[in-house]
């Protein structure tokens, strides 16, 4: 990665440097993906193995994993996977639990109550990746929030190894979910088969997972989609940004940077300094520790879409995150608590220098599902109430009516909506009849 101070740059520099990578056009993408979802939508089934076959190499034997293979997961599995697997899923599910948001009954007026329920989603459509290496954290950050927001009905899609199975980590966390209708497939033949259904699976209201370009492409056109389906977020190519001090270890920044970038050669990672010694170290760090990576390959071409970046204090690092909105930040500081106070547009943040960013890909309780492209400027990591609806519910008595009836009428009648006001005042002249 190459030294840059900020200082340096002109504005045109700056957000040239900043700029996520793109691996082909944006034209080419969305024709490219807009011609598998059609495929899909037409051939159903025929289309998503056809597919597979042409991108991936790898045909499943078939496109559904049977309760059979699901029940035997674990057999596959060493017992020490399956109890970090059991942790993992406990953890996120203490912190996902204690979000779970309460019905409200409020009486805004006397004689008028108003109310807030949320309902579960259903169907919903869960995509774990498996592109160059299988993700079954992923099915635990979407599938464990899933069944606590009350979804009954899912489907899980991830696509087949090299012996055209799924993982079956994923399917063993299927299984402790009681998700039993697993998709073999990947890319955005899969998002196009849960979002308008096939033979195999129901047409999904709502998509959740992060993924290549190609699945975040695939989400973005079904949700514009008339019969398509919702998302929960654009969650593409990961992110991570370093702020980092004097204070922070150079080889621990350096592993960090690294275990971002070898999720895929569109990763980016940055890490801002203030500390030009700093700089240096992580930079001969990052040389010496990529050699050692079995995807060293993958992780090298990722490093070359960020920099390390030198500021002249660390609020100017913050300030430099916040206009990244990076779907990582950690904070390595001894100060990392009270800059992250300034911190407002961030997927997730990990604080000090003992909280890498895999903690949260894993174990910690929070979610890796988060916004990444900018995203995280507006949008949050994924949380169970993504998995409901919320509903008003609203009601009045005829004391309630007579209360606020009045001033809806006006209302109304300053729209020039006269079925508005009527609808009230025909209600309010009815009850005064009763009166006399």
């Amino acid at each position: 990665m190459k030294i840059i101070r900020w200082q340096n740059l002109d504005e045109p520099d700056r957000q040239q440097l900043l700029a996520r990578p793109q691996m082909e056009s944006d034209v080419e993408l969305k024709a490219r993906v807009a011609s598998i979802l059609t495929g899909v939508r037409v051939e159903g089934d025929a289309a998503v193995l056809m597919y597979g076959q042409r991108f991936d190499g790898r045909v499943p034997a078939s496109l559904l994993v049977t309760a059979d293979e699901l029940e035997a997961a674990d057999d596959r599995l060493d017992r020490e996977l399956i109890a970090a697997i059991e942790l993992a899923m406990s953890t996120v599910a203490a912190f996902h639990r204690a979000g779970l948001p309460d019905a409200i009954s409020v009486e805004t007026a006397p004689g008028v109550t108003c109310r807030a329920l949320w309902r579960p989603l259903n169907p919903v459509g869960l995509y774990v990746p498996a592109g160059s290496a299988p993700l079954p954290s992923t099915a635990i950050m979407l599938g464990v929030p899933a069944r606590l927001a009350g979804c009954r009905n899912i489907v899980l899609a991830t696509p087949p190894g090299r012996d055209g199975r799924a993982d079956p980590a994923v399917l063993a966390i299927a299984h402790r979910l009681g998700i039993d209708r697993v998709l073999v497939a990947g890319g955005a033949q899969a998002i196009a088969a849960m979002a308008y259904g096939t033979e195999s699976v129901p047409a999904c209201v709502k998509l959740f997972g992060p993924g290549n370009r190609f699945v975040t492409e695939a989400k973005r056109q079904v949700a514009e989609s008339a019969d398509g389906a919702a998302i929960d977020m654009p969650a593409g190519p990961s992110e991570l940004m370093v702020i980092a001090d004097d204070s922070a270890d150079a080889d621990f920044v350096a592993i960090d940077l690294l275990s971002q970038a070898e999720h895929g050669p569109d990763s980016q990672v940055f890490l801002v300094t203030d500390s030009q010694a700093l700089a240096e170290a992580v930079e001969s760090s990052l040389s010496k520790q990529l050699e050692q990576l079995p995807r060293a390959g993958i992780a090298g071409q990722a490093l070359r879409h960020g920099a390390i970046v030198v500021v002249d204090d660390l609020d100017q690092a913050v300030a430099l995150a916040n206009a990244y909105a990076p779907e990582h930040l950690i904070l390595a500081s001894d100060q990392g608590e009270q800059l992250c106070q300034a911190v407002t547009a961030a997927g997730s943040v990990f604080i000090g220098h003992y909280t890498p960013e895999s903690l949260g890909d894993y174990i910690s309780g929070t979610n890796h599902v988060l916004p990444t492209g900018g995203w995280a400027r507006s949008l949050a990591g994924l949380s169970a109430t993504d998995f409901m609806r919320r509903m008003t519910v609203q009601q009045a008595s005829a004391d309630g009516l007579r209360e606020l009836g009045p001033a809806g009428a006006r209302l109304a009648a300053h729209e020039g909506l006269e079925a508005h006001r009527r609808a009230i005042t025909l209600r309010l002249e009815r009850l005064a009849g009763e009166r006399s």
